[in-house]
């Protein structure tokens, strides 16, 4: 039961990272992309449906985390509190960002939310990917399962690493979405920033891949998953060059997916590994909940999560066409309100 909760953590927050990803990528890059006011309100369009409901699945995570594995919920909450609370920052303002931008018709109050949201879709994939890099590089965690270290053990600069690697992909990931969605100057914007942004992102991933092979791998020999991280991000730029953006996005979600697991199979069965010494390790055994919870947390997600994946995949199926907006729409209405956003056939 461990083994398998552990597993559906790391699908979790892959799941989170693949979906939020393109969400990141689009706020962090909508200024650029969109151009002007008009532009701009286009390009958050492509995300207004769906975003929200990808946060859902960071919920998921954390609330499993806790459920399944509550020592490893509290240490790893505890140790990267001050990353946590940037964390929860950076997504208000994204929220807020997306729903306040256009409640005024003001130039300074729009610019002013377009940079909180730029600024906090970069802030919180780097977070998100230093963190899930602690896990499994190692923190100073004492006998009594306790962090013991401070702020500094927090970014050492494999952490730091793979947390821009986590930010590049993302804004890779970001500008082949629109690539799809948008038209006109913002898609041809979207179409050179996606292949400028190509070749760092073949660079940091690769990096990362092979810097989590050595800090936390075993053998010679790269794994599988780590493998197809690194073809994975090369096809996606092979293909962004090409102009195939359906696969290429294809692409990018292979590739974020295998950094994440990647991170969650070379430190199983660890959950946090001790920088103190193997003995203070965190493991899937010792800070498991009873079996019985485990047991009935499970028949529950074998119900409910196919239902709520199968739901997800037909929204997506729904929303899948590139977007226009109808003529007459009033810039000035708040993204949440707007259902005149057709979808061009």
């Amino acid at each position: 039961m461990a083994t398998f909760w552990f597993i559906i953590i790391a699908f979790l927050w892959t799941g989170f990272m693949v979906l939020e990803g393109f969400d990141f990528g689009v706020g962090a890059l909508h200024g650029v992309v969109g151009g002007d006011d008009a532009g701009r309100r286009e390009v958050l369009h492509t995300i207004a449906p769906v975003w929200d409901g990808n946060e859902v699945w960071l919920i998921t995570a954390g609330a499993s985390m806790f459920a399944a594995f509550p020592g490893w919920y509290a240490t790893g909450f505890s140790a990267l509190y001050p990353a946590l609370v940037l964390l929860l920052i950076a997504l208000i303002l994204r929220g807020v960002g997306i729903e306040f931008r256009g409640r005024r018709d003001h130039v300074r109050w729009r610019r002013g939310w377009s940079v909180a949201l730029a600024v906090s879709s970069v802030v919180a994939p780097l977070l998100i990917g230093v963190a899930l890099a602690d896990f499994g590089y190692g923190l100073p965690i004492n006998a009594q399962q306790e962090f013991v270290g401070n702020f500094w053990d927090l970014v050492p600069l494999y952490s730091v690493v793979t947390g821009i690697a986590f930010v590049a992909i993302t804004l890779l990931h970001g500008a082949v979405f629109l690539s799809i969605k948008v038209h006109g100057e913002p898609h041809r914007r979207a179409v050179r920033l996606a292949r400028t942004i190509a070749p760092i992102a073949v660079v940091l991933v690769a990096a990362m891949a092979i810097w989590t092979h050595v800090v936390l791998g075993q053998g010679f020999l790269l794994s599988t998953v780590e493998l197809l991280a690194i073809v994975a991000v090369i096809g996606a730029a092979l293909l962004v060059f090409a102009g195939s953006w359906g696969w290429a996005f294809v692409a990018t979600v292979v590739t974020i997916a295998s950094m994440v697991v990647t991170i969650f199979a070379d430190m199983y069965p660890n959950v946090m590994v001790s920088s103190l010494g193997a003995a203070n390790n965190l493991t899937i055994q010792n800070t498991a909940s009873a079996p019985y919870s485990l047991k009935v947390m499970t028949i529950i997600a074998v119900i409910f999560l196919p239902a709520v994946i199968a739901y997800q995949a037909w929204t997506y199926h729904v929303l899948r066409r590139r977007l226009t907006a109808p003529a007459g729409e009033s810039s000035t209405e708040p993204l949440a309100r707007t259902g005149g956003v057709r979808r061009s056939n």
